[in-house]
């Protein structure tokens, strides 16, 4: 999931050769779960149709404060548009329209949604090389700047006039890149890095067997989407499931048994902030995988296990500055037991499923915890999905953090 999904994106469309550009930026916005919305100054609509940003949006285009054809029909509310938005993208920005914004002129819808804008806005300038380089233009950067505004620089290359230089609007993919930067800058993990255990391990009996249990990963997969929309640079150790990657900025590393988990967990721990340890690791293994398949023929066979190494308490054990949390599925004696792993494997919070609630544990789509601290101190949750658990559990890390 990026930071820009779910975002209400207005982008301002003005007349320059650049405009041809928006089809795809709308497209790049839309594919990420932005709704977007389009306002084009009048003279935008010789460079790129209204029909073309429209279709992509989803959304009607707007230019004017009345439908074009019916003077006397409703008008359309600037500050209605400049209040929906959470952010307001320029784009382009010409040596016209950004002189305007400077000197607070509105001579036209753009303008006038622009004034009205609570929201965080970008402009993305273009134009020929003497004119990025102007005086009054370096001013009028200057002057938006200090209002607030994002510039999004241009780049150098060939321009409309056949000059080459600086003054070339920034690629429909290095916006995006850059909005959801700047986005991700104020968000709460920016920059922190996170490690997630999720799934089942598969123990091996022969190639065809294998010991494990029901985990679907669901659990461990939503808390990876909600660090990664939190800022966080995800680390995402799963077992077998059939689940994709939330994301294709996490990092995803596919592990079937428990010593390939272990292996990867501590390979990795060490450059992390935060571990959250949700897998479901089976505690033992057979002593003996067969290589081929067992074939049935006694009445009875007996198989000899052998313990798994403890992932999360050797976590604990190697733990230095990383804030480390664990999962407890429990049936019973249920917080007695979670509280004594939460001190055993050196932990800052326990995550407490019981499978006795009904609607939480395995292939679930909701889950229903506790969380237990060092302090003692225990939080209970309703059953909600594991989408809201996940935030649940992200939002008690941030605040571990603030502390």
């Amino acid at each position: 999931m990026s930071v820009i999904s779910g975002k209400k994106i207005l982008l301002g469309v003005t007349a320059g050769i650049a405009a041809y550009k928006t089809a795809f930026l709308v497209r790049l916005f839309v594919k990420a779960g932005a709704q977007v919305k389009v306002i084009m100054t009048p003279a935008a609509k010789e460079f790129v149709t209204p029909l073309t940003l429209s279709t992509l949006s989803k959304n009607a285009v707007i230019s004017s404060f009345t439908k074009e054809e019916d003077d006397n029909d409703e008008w359309n509310n600037h500050v209605e548009m400049g209040l929906w938005a959470d952010l307001m993208l320029i784009a382009p920005a010409t040596a016209n329209t950004l002189s305007k914004m400077a000197q607070g002129h509105s001579d036209n819808f753009l303008l006038a949604t622009y004034l009205s804008a609570r929201c965080p806005v970008y402009f993305a300038p273009a134009m020929d090389l003497d004119m990025y380089k102007h005086p009054s233009t370096l001013e009028n950067f200057e002057s938006l700047r200090s209002f607030g505004d994002i510039m999004i620089p241009a780049t150098s290359g060939e321009l409309a006039s056949g000059l080459t230089g600086e003054g070339r609007m920034a690629e429909p993919e290095d916006i995006v890149k850059f909005i959801a930067n700047h986005l991700a800058e104020n968000l709460p993990l920016y920059n922190k890095k996170v490690l997630i255990t999720a799934g089942p391990t598969y123990e091996a009996i022969d190639p065809v067997r294998f010991i494990g249990n029901h985990s679907s990963g669901k659990m461990g997969f939503e808390l990876a989407a909600a660090a990664h929309a939190a800022g966080a640079q995800v680390t995402l150790i799963s077992g077998p499931t059939h689940l994709e990657n939330p994301n294709e900025d996490i990092k995803i590393i596919r592990v079937q048994s428990a010593v390939e988990m272990y292996n990867a967990a501590t390979d990795h721990f060490s450059e992390v902030d935060i571990a959250i340890a949700s897998a479901a690791v089976s505690d033992y293994r057979p002593k003996i995988s067969a290589s081929q398949k067992i074939k049935k023929s006694a009445e009875t066979m007996e198989l000899q296990l052998v313990k798994n190494p403890d992932i999360l308490a050797s976590l604990g054990e190697f733990k230095k500055h990383q804030l480390l949390v664990g999962f407890a599925l429990e049936t019973e004696n249920e917080e007695e037991n979670a509280s004594g792993k939460l001190k055993r494997k050196n932990l800052d919070f326990i995550v407490l499923n019981s499978l006795n609630d009904s609607g939480a544990g395995f292939k679930s789509e909701t889950n229903k915890v506790k969380i237990l601290f060092k302090d003692e101190k225990v939080k209970a949750f309703p059953l909600k999905s594991k989408r809201e658990v996940a935030q649940d559990i992200l939002n008690e890390i941030i605040l571990l953090l603030d502390e």
